[in-house]
């Protein structure tokens, strides 16, 4: 069986491409995974979402073990075929959600008691819980269980946070490495930085999760309402720390600018919910910046959403079909989200070129000359 590894191919400054080889298949770098939260991404049927050149989607640990539940779909044959996606998956660790229900929930050192947002019924994920979800899921890349403190917050609670997540790393390695070898041939468990915006605690959640070892290194913890200077800042701080043999991760971006800047600061992988959900809104993210395709003055452009664009909402569709009425409502939300979703991976293929042929300062320029700004790419 193919082993879990990463391949640098070309590197352009700190911006990297390479290929992420699974059992399941390869992922192309840079990367971005569609969200299937609950085992499907939102309006889209799977091969759908195939034709739009995703290599990997992600799925939510937090809601699929409360709905339909983690035992239920290893019976049923395992995430992939569940879902029927047999390329690579990964899941995150819930970690992120249950954080964000506050007032439902109190952290300890061996996990977190929370209700569930469905029917308010108790639960308890720790890091031995929520690898054994992920095991049971079959998922590919497993990522620890962590806390994600809310932004903003003080020196002393980003850290008093952070010790626990890597306390919390620690234990979900072991989780990870108690599973058979058979469950564990091709898969791989990702650590997770925190640190919030301290460079310093950056730094240290950087050496201790080396000192661990993983398989590849997320960055967590952004994204949360912070400027994007300051996640730029805190990702310069944090990636040269991060090994260069292993794949990076940027969790929870998806807008544009932000990716492409990230990319220049060396990050391979990203997902984000807010493609899909921008694209069942009408809101498709182009070259010459975000499109409201509500607007009325698409209702007779015959133009796709991206002139040269191959993927298949810009082959097949135009703006009268978001905007003209039953046709808009039935159609709307798949149409612009196929558009989004093949949108982002052949940006993502022009990157990867760029990169590749040492041209991303002018691939930058060009990409982002009529979108809107970023505070410092």
């Amino acid at each position: 069986m193919k082993e879990f590894r990463f391949e640098l191919l070309a590197s352009d400054g700190a911006a990297r491409t390479g290929v992420i080889h699974t059992p399941r298949g390869d992922i192309r770098t840079p990367a971005f995974m569609p969200v299937g939260t609950a085992a499907t991404v939102k309006a889209m049927l799977p091969q759908s979402v195939r034709e739009t050149g995703a290599d990997i989607l992600l799925g939510n640990t937090y809601h699929l073990m409360l709905r339909p539940g983690a035992e239920r779909v290893a019976r049923l044959g395992g995430l992939h075929k569940f879902m029927d996606w047999p390329r690579p998956i990964l899941t995150d660790s819930g970690g992120f959600q249950v954080m964000s229900l506050s007032a439902l929930r109190k952290i300890s050192e061996e996990g977190v008691k929370f209700q569930s947002h469905i029917d308010g019924h108790a639960e308890f994920l720790s890091p031995e819980r929520a690898m054994q979800i992920q095991r049971l899921l079959g998922s590919d890349i497993q990522m620890v269980f962590d806390e994600c403190p809310a932004l903003p917050a003080t020196h002393a609670q980003i850290e008093k946070s952070m010790s626990l997540s890597m306390r919390w790393a620690g234990r979900s390695k072991i989780a990870f490495g108690e599973q058979s070898d058979e469950e564990r041939a091709g898969r791989a468990c990702f650590g997770i930085v925190q640190g919030g915006t301290f460079a310093d605690l950056r730094l240290r959640s950087a050496e201790a999760l080396k000192e661990i070892g993983f398989d590849g290194y997320a960055v967590g913890g952004l994204a949360v309402g912070e400027a994007q200077g300051a996640m730029f800042e805190t990702l310069e701080a944090t990636v040269p720390h991060l090994p260069h043999t292993q794949p990076r991760y940027l969790m929870g971006v998806g807008k544009p600018d932000d990716i492409v800047g990230a990319v220049l600061r060396g990050i391979d992988m990203f997902d984000c919910v807010l493609p899909t959900r921008s694209g069942r809104n009408g809101q498709a993210f182009t070259a010459q910046g975000a499109l409201n395709l509500k607007n009325a003055r698409f209702a007779d452009d015959e133009a796709p959403l991206e002139a040269g664009c191959g993927c298949p909402a810009c082959r097949q569709f135009s703006g009268p079909i978001c905007t003209c009425g039953e046709i808009g409502r039935n159609h709307r939300r798949n149409v612009t989200e196929l558009a989004q979703l093949g949108l982002l991976p052949a940006a993502h293929g022009d990157l990867r070129q760029a990169i590749a042929q040492s041209r991303l300062t002018d691939w930058v320029k060009d990409r982002l000359g009529g979108a809107q700004e970023m505070e410092d790419v």
